[in-house]
């Protein structure tokens, strides 16, 4: 008998349809998957204050300058130097808090230091490049303010405080580079982590871990889904963690697995970035399983496609 089975995944909908082992008995399952007090006086008794002035106005000071080139250029070097602990304190994080801690941190630091630029008089060559510095400092605070946390689940706090420190350094950029172009220095403390990550990502089809005994068991995953996927066959009661064969599948594309001994259970991450050391995606990661256990030498066909339709229920997992 003919065996089909479907889920959703992340964004995409798996459907699984057995009968791509070598057993004869194959199976078909189907489901649908649906985020001070006041006190009163007698008027007559009560005495008549004198009235008071008005204060007096508080006049700000004017802007220092206008400043020489090499004044200006000192102005420059104490910016860098003000925001180094804080941009080495994101480099540092160990913890979650501490990731936060050390973004408001660095909000607060690049703010005040695009407000001090503007109580300054810069060389008239150098007004058009401060205005930018300014500009760039408060839109990389606006960054850091609202710095996307949400893949340490994914790539993890390294993953994420180096993603943070790109962006940094990429939003100033621009200011930096027309500074220099008239001979100022500025921005020798932002983070300098190289280029991006090589790409990583494994071929269609690569077993990425294979443990203990094969058996006849088969699964063959079509992704239909615009996300590559990792596929953990996990024997029954064991961990996601310690899978018994993870299957990499490509976004839009077919491959099977053999020799799959035991029953077991499917777990689906999906995502992007693949990270080979943590045997996980980095970003925009989602992870699942199939509600249904898997028996012992069947054969199945998985789908995952973009759909309102199913045969199988899914369950949302912890991070593996």
């Amino acid at each position: 008998m003919r065996r089909t089975l479907s889920i959703s995944v992340g964004i995409a909908m798996l459907a699984l349809m057995a009968g791509c082992g070598d057993s004869d008995d194959d199976k078909t399952l189907s489901s649908v998957e649906p985020t001070t007090s006041t006190s009163s006086t007698d008027p007559t008794t009560a005495p008549t204050s004198a009235p008071t002035s008005a204060p007096t106005p508080t006049v700000p000071p004017k802007p220092a300058g206008p400043l020489t080139q090499a004044q200006y250029q000192g102005v420059l070097l104490e910016l860098d130097k003000r925001l180094d602990s804080e941009i080495g304190a994101l480099g540092r994080v160990k913890t979650e808090d501490s990731l936060d801690t050390a973004l408001d941190n660095l909000t607060q630091a690049l703010n005040a230091e695009s407000l001090k630029l503007g109580s300054i008089k810069p060389p008239a060559r150098a007004i058009p490049a401060n205005r930018v510095l300014q500009l760039r400092l408060r839109n990389a605070a606006t960054a850091m303010s609202n710095g996307d946390t949400s893949d340490i689940g994914c790539g993890g706090l390294a993953y994420v405080s180096q993603a943070l420190q790109r962006q940094l350094t990429a939003t100033l950029n621009p200011a930096v580079v027309q500074l220099r172009t008239i001979g100022l220095i500025v921005g020798r403390t932002l983070p300098d982590l190289g280029p991006e990550p090589t790409d990583n990502r494994p071929s269609n089809g690569d077993v990425i871990v294979r443990t203990g005994n094969g058996g006849s068991g088969a699964l063959r995953v079509k992704n239909g889904s615009s996300s590559d996927v990792a596929v953990s066959i996990v024997p029954t009661g064991k961990a996601p963690g310690k899978p018994h064969i993870m299957m990499y599948v490509q976004a839009k594309k077919t491959a099977t697995v053999r020799r799959i001994g035991g029953g077991y259970q499917l777990y689906i991450k999906s995502g992007k970035d693949w990270n080979p050391k943590r045997r996980q995606f980095s970003s925009d990661c989602s992870f699942k399983k199939f509600d249904q256990p898997f028996g012992k030498n069947q054969g199945w066909e998985v789908q995952l496609q973009a759909s309102v339709l199913g045969n199988a229920s899914s369950s949302e997992v912890d991070p593996y």
